[in-house]
């Protein structure tokens, strides 16, 4: 999951940044609403946390000119105006969510997570054979055993579960890895794939590899194999 941060409380958003990084999602941080508008009018993120009370362009602006390119990413605000006519004016230009200042930091994990239950229509999670995937819990097993995957694996297989059957590039998996300031390379990749690969190959869940095009998580067959 790719996450953009649009936060000028330094403190604040180095906070949140470690925290779902941590969690294995892929972060980006803006610090005015000049930063975010042009962010978001350029990249593919999964959710918005927006501040109000940005620099340069208020929270609002850039939440209405985000719904205005019809982007549906969801949003959650996060600001210190707590007032009714903030919080009806915050989900009127299109924000899913509305969290004030302060606020618990397990609060907005759940929230985000509640936003992805929402999003995918389906809170048990994604399943391909005999894997398992809960984006809610973010964690994966075979055959309801648990599977040993660390965050970046997390990440792949997320991304390959969500889009099951059909290929996905080596840019776009750079992409839901890399925050700003990071750096994934292509071979990263093939190395993440192939540990990946180890370990969802003995319950018949095959990844394979498109050469050219990226690779494609296919659901269990009695024959045939990943392609090297």
């Amino acid at each position: 999951m790719r996450i953009l941060i649009a936060e000028d409380d330094p403190v604040i958003a180095d906070g949140l940044v470690h925290a779902l990084r941590k969690s294995g999602c892929a972060v980006d941080h803006v610090a005015s609403g000049t930063e975010a508008d042009a962010a978001l009018a350029s990249a593919q993120f999964d959710l918005l946390v927006l501040d109000l009370g940005l620099p340069k362009m208020s929270g609002l602006d850039v939440l209405r000119r985000l719904r205005a390119r019809k982007n549906a990413v969801p949003v959650i605000i996060l600001t210190a105006q707590d007032g009714l006519q903030d919080r009806v004016a915050g989900l009127d230009a299109g924000a899913d969510d509305y969290l004030t200042k302060p606020f618990a930091l397990a609060e907005l994990e759940a929230r985000i997570r509640a936003l992805v239950r929402r999003g995918t229509g389906n809170p048990t999670g994604i399943s391909v054979g005999p894997l398992s995937y809960s984006q809610v819990e973010r964690v994966a097993r075979m055959n309801g055993e648990l599977l040993e995957l660390s965050a970046r694996e997390l990440v792949l297989l997320e991304v390959l579960l969500l889009r099951a059957g059909r290929v996905v590039s080596k840019d776009q998996l750079v992409e839901q890895l890399c925050g700003w300031g990071e750096e994934v390379s292509a071979n990263a990749i093939e190395v993440y794939i192939h540990r990946l690969r180890k370990k969802l190959e003995p319950g018949g869940v095959l990844i394979t590899t498109l050469r050219g095009l990226g690779y494609c998580l296919q659901k269990p067959a009695a024959t045939g194999g990943s392609t090297e």
